[in-house]
């Protein structure tokens, strides 16, 4: 036994040595994270600080480098640490260590991209001109002063690296003592463990032989005792062990019966061996009442038995769709795959999943290709045409020439337009749109979405009113709304005959559970829309007159992104329409955004 125990003397200070060195590391780091975290937020009341009490002048004015170059040098003295002052553009305006004139533009350093974008930036780098590692953060700054960037402070880990280092020398120390009492406790404890091994593993052998009376008749409090009183709680677990076994199958039918996918087992007889509540509710089907019959019986979903019946004869994976009715039709994808164990063939395991949702966006998904090649097919085949009877010298006339020449450009105009829009839709349908929210003043919102349309409008004599409360206000990003209402009212104008009139109305309400939100109404006395069409009228390139959107330069894809749009906002839109009358599109947005939309 004495190899044994050197060997296990030699596991244990390889043990220990190997935690004491894990736990070194982790204190190291965490002292060094927590000290550099510690001068992180010290900087950044300092930049706040000095954003609050600080003289600032003009950047842009003759002496601006001047002035921040004394400055940074003076705060630098004060604080210990390097000040540079930056403008939005990244150039450098003062520094304390260095000329800003002899400095590269700072636009794309780490700690000013993240201070962009959130007030305050942080980095770690090596610093060329310090020639050390320094810690950077940088505050952006807005002063009504005319400063309008970002102030930098940067100091050096040079005392964390140090402090780090000591901290080393002492854990180095503490290992070389802890391994000197490590071997000697070790070899005292490999001593004490070896007398019992055998007695200990001549009984590990009689219970591994099912003989669950055999016992350790050691009774001691260390290590030893505890494997001892282990291994004669062995033959106690074992009832234990049946017990989480069955508990361990409960839970498997508790997984079966959550799955949302249909599980059904057909054993070699080719009798329904097991079906889970998510088959029973896609079949219409009782487990309890198909175990033990054969998969024929399922009469009423004669496609599905059909491919059942095809993979069990065939005793072969099987991945196929089928549809069926109960009542309405749903689509089921099948993946089969027969059951081996030991070489025997047990029966075949059937997947159950419905895909309707899944092809039916897919045909969404092919209509709209479909739709898009034929919308840029329109514009492409007119510039072409027109552009080769040009070319081919076929009109002498200039008057017919320039016609020609303005088709052209109006079809790429068009073409333009199609895919800015196509381009939106799809950003906004990937979700990579962000609301940026702010207070709208409703009343000045649309005063000046109606100023940019008064001239569309006044060719066509059509008049523009609003009734908006004056004191009403709205939470939302004031670009997407625009995009949403200019939308609606070039509409509006489009399809509204001369001498017609658009009007928009917002009304402040209060919902059951408390929350409030505005309802915009844009109605005009336009040509309406037929019933039929209403159900489909959010749908990209669904046009109810397709001759007089094309003339009206519409892309068929406006209503949609405005849905999507209205819907980012947390919001709902729907239409009324009566033909010859007109038609009215109803917004209900909250007032508020909730944080984090």
């Amino acid at each position: 036994m004495k190899p044994f125990r050197i060997r296990l003397t030699l596991i244990m200070m390889v043990l220990i040595g190997i935690s004491m060195i894990g736990a070194g590391i982790t204190m190291a780091k965490l002292f060094k994270d927590s000290h550099i975290t510690a001068l992180e937020e010290n900087m950044s009341r300092e930049i706040k600080l000095l954003s609050g009490t600080l003289q600032f002048t003009d950047m842009n004015s003759a002496d601006a480098v001047s002035y921040y170059t004394d400055q940074a040098k003076l705060i630098s003295q004060l604080t210990n640490s390097r000040i540079t002052f930056i403008t939005r553009e990244g150039k450098v305006i003062g520094d304390s260590e260095k000329n800003p004139l002899e400095m590269d533009n700072h636009s794309t350093r780490e700690e000013e991209v993240i201070a962009a974008k959130e007030g305050i930036g942080r980095a770690i780098r090596y610093s060329d001109t310090l020639d050390r590692e320094m810690l950077y953060v940088a505050g952006a700054v807005r002063s009504e002063d005319g400063f309008d960037g970002y102030i930098r402070l940067s100091m050096g880990l040079d005392a964390v690296t140090e402090g780090l280092n000591r901290a080393w020398m002492i854990m180095a120390g503490g290992l070389v003592l802890l391994f000197v009492a490590a071997t000697f406790v070790s070899y005292k404890v490999a001593s004490s463990m070896t007398s019992p091994l055998e007695q200990i593993t001549r009984v590990a052998r009689r219970i591994t032989d099912l003989d669950y009376d055999a016992r350790v008749p050691i009774q001691r409090r260390d290590e030893v005792g505890q494997l001892a009183k282990a291994i004669n709680a062995m033959a106690d677990s074992l009832q234990a062990q049946l017990k989480t076994i069955r508990d361990n199958e409960d839970l498997l039918q508790s997984v079966l019966d959550n799955m949302t996918g249909g599980i059904v087992m057909i054993n070699a007889e080719g009798e329904f061996a097991l079906l889970n509540k998510a088959s029973e509710r896609m079949l219409d089907v009782k487990n309890s009442e198909m175990a033990g019959h054969s998969y024929k019986e399922l009469k009423h979903h004669y496609e599905l038995a059909r491919l059942i019946e095809e993979g069990v004869e065939r005793n072969e994976p099987i991945h196929e769709e089928r549809s069926i009715y109960t009542p309405a039709e749903r689509i089921v994808r099948l993946d089969g795959v027969p059951m081996v164990q030991d070489g025997s063939y047990r029966g075949m395991l059937f997947l159950l999943q419905e895909v309707t949702e899944i092809r039916r966006l897919e045909k969404m998904r092919s209509e709209f290709v479909a739709n898009v090649s034929h919308e840029l097919k329109t514009p492409v085949a007119a510039v072409k045409g027109f552009a080769e009877t040009l070319l081919g010298g076929g009109v002498t006339d200039e008057k017919t020439a320039r016609s020609f020449l303005q088709i052209i450009y109006d079809e790429n105009e068009r073409l333009n337009r199609l895919i800015g829009d196509i381009l939106e839709l799809s950003k906004i349908e990937s979700k990579r749109v962000q609301l940026e929210c702010s207070p709208v003043h409703l009343i000045e919102f649309f005063d000046s979405i109606l100023g940019t349309l008064s001239k569309v409008a006044e060719k066509k004599k059509i008049s523009l009113s609003t009734n908006v409360p004056n004191e009403l206000f709205i939470e939302g990003d004031e670009d997407k709304l625009r995009q949403i209402f200019m939308n609606l009212l070039s509409n509006a104008i489009n399809y509204t005959h001369d001498g017609g009139s658009v009007k928009v109305t917002a009304v402040n309400k209060q919902k059951a559970d408390g929350t409030e939100t505005v309802v915009f109404t844009v109605s005009d006395t336009g040509m309406g829309i037929p019933r039929k069409d209403l159900p489909r009228i959010f749908e990209r390139f669904y046009r109810v007159d397709k001759a007089r959107s094309r003339s009206s330069g519409g892309t068929g894809l406006g209503l949609s992104i405005v849905k999507h749009l209205v819907e980012l906002h947390r919001g709902t839109i729907t239409v009324e329409s009566d033909l010859g009358i007109g038609s009215s599109f109803i917004l209900e947005l909250p007032l508020l955004q909730e944080d984090g939309e």
